[in-house]
């Protein structure tokens, strides 16, 4: 991780710009929770966070989720040299058996796709019964994969976002609302 100083974190987010805000947020996860609960309540679900991204929605999810499930996790970064779009380094694995199982991956944003169609992949090929892909934000532009998240919460601008997970250099997840870096600042 790069050193980083106090003082740019706190430049950064007195210049964003609020994509959506705290009360938006909490309404797209409420639909989004809606989504879930008929698509999978009946099915005893194995839930999995995306780290370190997916935490925080996945956290915001469960309390709106009123019927038996489990949760796990999983970590895993795409390669930047991008020789095969869907090689992953996996830090973490999820513990639980995926064989049989209906897995709901949860993850902050969906931006080219490449890392969410390996993970459902990945999960798949252990032997899921069915894989329901969840993201708070679908970024919008034109170098999507094609891969489309099942359960979506909000669509954003080609920006670079922070916030309800998505981070600025590791900082930020926690900021109260959706937010763009400012223009001034290199993407």
């Amino acid at each position: 991780m790069m050193n980083i100083l106090p003082e740019e974190i706190h430049q950064v987010r007195k210049q964003a710009r609020q994509i959506c805000s705290r009360d938006e947020v909490e309404a797209a996860l409420d639909r989004m929770a809606e989504k879930i609960a008929t698509r999978a309540a009946g099915s005893n679900p194995l839930l999995l966070a995306v780290m370190n991204g997916g935490l925080i929605p996945l956290g915001l999810l469960l309390p709106r989720l009123d019927f038996p499930l489990r949760v796990d996790y999983l970590h895993a970064t795409r390669y930047r040299e991008r020789t095969f779009g869907t090689d992953l380094q996996w830090k973490k694995k999820p513990e639980t058996p995926l064989q049989g199982e209906t897995v709901i991956v949860v993850d902050d944003i969906l931006d080219e796709g490449y890392t969410l169609e390996a993970i459902a992949a990945y999960c798949r090929e252990q032997g899921a019964r069915e894989v329901i892909s969840v993201v708070l934000v679908h970024k919008l532009h034109d170098r999507s994969i094609g891969f489309e998240a099942d359960v979506v919460g909000l669509t954003t601008p080609d920006k670079y976002l922070f916030g309800y997970g998505m981070d600025y250099k590791g900082y930020w997840r926690n900021a109260p609302g959706i937010f763009a870096v400012g223009e001034t600042h290199e993407h």
